[in-house]
């Protein structure tokens, strides 16, 4: 029988089940990364993201609505990432959008659900799934640990390259800006309610399993960007893959 972590050695195992997921090891990252893709290609994605990350704030309040009320920490933490997603000054899918209508698209196409990748849908899909079905602890371990937590080294990757190479404006890039700073606090608070919370083995081990299978939700959906909008413009070997 699996016996109860520490807080240390579960921190690590939690961080150890995302470790060789990151989406930055997709194609469409590195294609990114290395200043590779067009503007068209930055479109594509703009128009599949609004439809993994609009709803965000929606998956939050399904979890805060069956978050234990004696988890004051825990509700209070959904309750302020909802507000930032929409109201907390510029809402987040509007500077999504103003970063996409500077790629070239426009907000009728972003908003259009029959965009969506097959990818996308697959992601948006269980991330819904996540916040209606499992347990509260193991819903934060899953969206807001195995997801939301890589959101920052993503976009260090990506954001300097937006500015370097595609000339974007600071304003164009603020979305990007923002996830850097906010999902780097969130990711942290994430994980700081699951080890407080997560205090049976069994429950330990869901929350590691859903991270596991948050990063690669993820990395599945990053890959479908790259086949289903890149891979005829920029084939694998043009790419510097890691080993």
């Amino acid at each position: 029988m699996t016996a109860l972590m520490n807080p240390a050695d579960f921190r690590t195992a939690l961080e150890n089940a995302i470790k060789g997921k990151s989406a930055n090891k997709s194609p469409f990252s590195i294609a990114w990364a290395e200043g590779k893709l067009s503007r068209t290609h930055l479109s594509r994605w703009a128009e599949n993201h609004y439809h993994y990350v609009g709803p965000f704030a929606d998956y939050l309040g399904y979890v805060y609505g069956r978050m234990p009320a004696a988890y004051v920490d825990a509700k209070d933490f959904l309750l302020q990432n909802m507000y930032e997603e929409e109201i907390g000054g510029d809402r987040h899918t509007d500077l999504l959008i103003r970063f996409a209508e500077a790629c070239g698209t426009t907000r009728e196409r972003i908003t259009n659900p029959d965009n969506m990748a097959a990818s996308t849908r697959g992601l948006q899909s269980w991330c819904y799934t996540v916040a209606m079905r499992e347990d509260p602890i193991v819903a934060v371990a899953g969206l807001v640990v195995g997801l939301e937590s890589q959101v920052p080294s993503i976009y260090r990757r990506q954001t300097p390259t937006l500015r370097e190479v595609y000339k974007f404006t600071d304003e164009e890039v603020e979305f990007f800006d923002l996830h850097i700073v906010s999902d780097e606090i969130h990711g942290e608070r994430g994980y700081q309610i699951v080890l407080e919370h997560a205090t049976t083995p069994d429950l330990q081990q869901r929350c590691l399993k859903i991270c596991e299978v948050g990063a690669q939700m993820r990395l599945m959906y990053t890959n479908g960007l790259y086949k289903e909008y890149v891979e005829a413009d920029l084939p694998l070997t043009e790419l510097k893959l890691a080993a």
